[in-house]
């Protein structure tokens, strides 16, 4: 399996291979569970995501996480209520880079990256 998700000579390849440069994540907290990350995690309310969060305010595909060479980065996959990144919502459009301790709000859930 490639390790790259994103085509490394597409702009948003050369972009965001810029902004990978930090401490990465390797799990993500929920439920004072420990859940390891692998190359892209969904989320939401449907039995199909890896993710399954059973709350109305959570889209049946609402975000996913996503690795991009030695980083993970957080997406809105469109969805209804939006997703919070430490209190603010993300554009649904973006890619965001998490950093250890980020905590993503989905529905009345919050997940801590560490």
């Amino acid at each position: 399996m490639q390790e790259a998700t994103i085509v490394t000579n597409s702009p948003v390849g050369q972009r965001l291979e810029s902004v990978a440069e930090c401490t990465p994540v390797s799990y993500l907290m929920f439920n004072k569970q420990k859940m390891h990350l692998v190359e892209k995690l969904t989320i939401g309310r449907s039995s199909d995501c890896e993710l399954v969060i059973d709350n109305k305010l959570v889209s049946r595909f609402h975000a996913s996480i996503q690795k991009i060479k030695d980083a993970y980065f957080l997406k809105d996959e469109g969805s209804t209520n939006g997703t919070l990144l430490n209190g603010q919502k993300i554009d649904s459009a973006k890619f965001y880079k998490l950093a250890p301790g980020d905590k993503i709000t989905i529905g009345a859930e919050t997940l801590v990256m560490n």
